[in-house]
This record gives C-alpha cells, sequence and structure tokens, in this order.
C-alpha cells in the first residue's frame, strides 16, 4: 500500500479570496506536478481531501490527471490542527490513497506514521509537492519512498 500526501496548491491571499482559491500559480504547479504523476504510472485508487477549496480544487486537478477508480471524497480529520493519531487509525493498508490537506496536518502526519511522534519533523513540503509513503507487512511500519516538488527551493 502506498499513501500520497499532497499540501494543496498556492492559493490567492485572504484579502483578494475569503474561501482561498488556488491561485494561477498553484493551478500551474499542482498541473505539472499531476502531469509527471500520471506519466509515472502513479496508481491512486482514490483522493480524499479536506474540504477546503484549495485542497478540493487541487484534489480535482490529480483526478482528471491519475483518474482513481474510486473517484475524489471529502474527508474528515484532515484540517490543519486535527490529531493526527486519530487520523492514522483511519488508514486501510490495502489500497493506494492520496490525501489532499494542510500544513502542519500533513508534516506531523508524516512524523507519526515514520518516527512515532508527530512532533520530530520528517520531510519539508511544498506546495502541490507530493510525499509517497509505503508500508510493508506491519501497518505501524511506514517509510518515505518519494518526493515529486514542483521547484527546488
Amino acid at each position: 500500500m502506498a499513501l500520497f500526501l499532497v499540501q494543496h496548491g498556492v492559493s490567492l491571499p485572504k484579502e483578494e479570496d475569503p474561501n482561498r482559491s488556488l491561485s494561477p500559480e498553484g493551478i500551474k504547479e499542482t498541473e505539472a506536478v499531476a502531469a509527471i504523476a500520471a506519466a509515472q504510472n502513479i496508481h491512486v485508487s482514490r483522493i480524499i481531501h479536506s474540504g477546503k477549496k484549495r485542497a478540493l480544487q487541487t484534489a480535482e486537478i490529480f483526478l482528471r490527471a491519475l483518474e482513481p477508480e474510486d473517484g475524489i471524497t471529502k474527508g474528515a480529520g484532515l484540517a490543519p490542527m486535527d490529531d493526527v493519531a486519530a487520523f492514522a487509525t483511519t488508514l486501510d493498508n490495502d489500497e493506494n490513497i492520496m490525501l489532499v490537506g494542510h500544513l502542519p496536518f500533513m508534516e506531523r502526519l508524516v512524523s507519526y506514521l515514520t518516527a512515532g511522534t508527530p512532533d520530530q519533523r520528517i520531510i519539508r513540503f511544498q506546495n502541490s509537492g507530493i510525499i509517497c509513503l509505503e508500508t510493508e507487512d506491519a501497518p505501524e511500519s511506514w517509510f518515505i519512498s518519494w518526493a515529486l516538488y514542483p521547484r527546488f527551493d
């Protein structure tokens, strides 16, 4: 099983758009990363997003590129400050899932799954980037398999 974690694309400032839609840069970068993932034949069963507009828009771009058989859904427990330990208990080790959400939740989830604590920063996320975690045998033995970023900075 693989878990693909995506921080939503760059969004517009709250003053410009209270709903924080994706910016033109965020759309462009997300489309570029999604195209690379599709070209590499990344298989995703379904995409789960937080429900915030910028996460939904990011998930929709990945949906068009990766065409997961179970589509996209809004998931509970993916808000920026939600409990990663509680969320981890909901993961299904039998399918490849993409989660589209926010910081600090995404970084804390990687830390929790790989190091056993959400407080030890393991990896830095980038808007529109993908961090792929995999597990072998025991569901508690997660490791970072690869990362794909839209830019190197």
